[in-house]
C-alpha cells in the first residue's frame, strides 16, 4: 500500500484522476488528488506541499501535464517523497519554463484553441476534446471541457528552480499521440532526468482515455520504491 499523491494540469482539476483513482484503490493504493487554483506557480507548489502535509509515509509524487513542473518543485526537501512519476508531463531544468519547452517543437493544438478572457484562458470548449483528449470517451470529454479550470495567463511562464528528479528516482510516461506535449518532446525530458520510461498510445489525456493503464504504470513506479 502507498500514498501517491496526484497533481493535475492547465485547464482541469482534480476530478480529472477520478477514475484513476479507483484503479488506484482496487490496487489497495492510497491515492490523493492535489487542487491547484492555477492563479500562480508558487501558490500551486504550496497546495500540493499541503496534501503532501495530509499522509503518513513514504509516497509517490505524480504530476500530469503542467503538473511536472509543479511536483518538481514541491517535492524539493520533503522527506516523505521516495519518487516522481510523469504523465505526458513538463519536467523543466532550473531556469525553464513550461511555456519555454511548450515551444521547443511544433505539434501543439493548444496555440490555435486557446481562448484569452481577461486575464485567464481556457480551451475553447467545443475542441476541448480534439486538442487534450480526443481518444477519451465522448461523455467524459463534455464534463472535462465544462468543468476545465480557468488558468490566469503567465503561469505557464515561471521559471523554475533546481528541479527534485535531480536528486530522487523518476517515471515518465509517453503518451505517442499527444496533441498537447510532443512526443518528442516529453521523450527528451526524460531521457535528461534518466527516468525510467514507458509508452502508451493515447492522447494528451491517458488519465481520461486510459486510466487502468495509467494506473499500472503508477503500480510499478510505487512498486520500485520498496
Amino acid at each position: 500500500m502507498t500514498n501517491i499523491v496526484l497533481v493535475h494540469g492547465l485547464w482541469s482539476d482534480g476530478s480529472s484522476w477520478a477514475k484513476v483513482i479507483t484503479e488506484l484503490q482496487a490496487m489497495g493504493h492510497v491515492p490523493i488528488a492535489a487542487q491547484l487554483g492555477l492563479e500562480s506557480f508558487e501558490n500551486d507548489v504550496a497546495a500540493v506541499r499541503r496534501a503532501l502535509a495530509t499522509v503518513t509515509g513514504p509516497v509517490l509524487l505524480a504530476g500530469w501535464s503542467y503538473g511536472g513542473a509543479v511536483i518538481g518543485e514541491a517535492a524539493r526537501g520533503v522527506e516523505a517523497v521516495k519518487a516522481l512519476a510523469y504523465v505526458a508531463a513538463f519536467a523543466p531544468v532550473e531556469g525553464e519554463s513550461v511555456s519555454g519547452l511548450s515551444r521547443r517543437h511544433p505539434g501543439s493544438l493548444v496555440p490555435a484553441h486557446v481562448v484569452v478572457a481577461g486575464d485567464y484562458t481556457y480551451i475553447d470548449r467545443p475542441y476541448f476534446g480534439a486538442v487534450l483528449a480526443a481518444d477519451a470517451p465522448a461523455e467524459l470529454v463534455a464534463v472535462a471541457a465544462a468543468t476545465q479550470g480557468m488558468v490566469r495567463i503567465g503561469l505557464d511562464r515561471v521559471k523554475v528552480g533546481s528541479p527534485a528528479w535531480l536528486e530522487l528516482p523518476s517515471h515518465y510516461l509517453v503518451a505517442t499521440d499527444d496533441c498537447c506535449v510532443p512526443p518528442v518532446l516529453q521523450r527528451e525530458m526524460a531521457e535528461r532526468m534518466g527516468a525510467s520510461v514507458t509508452e502508451i498510445a493515447s492522447s494528451h489525456a491517458p488519465v481520461l482515455s486510459r486510466p487502468r493503464e495509467v494506473a499500472q504504470f503508477l503500480d510499478r513506479a510505487a512498486t520500485q520504491m520498496a
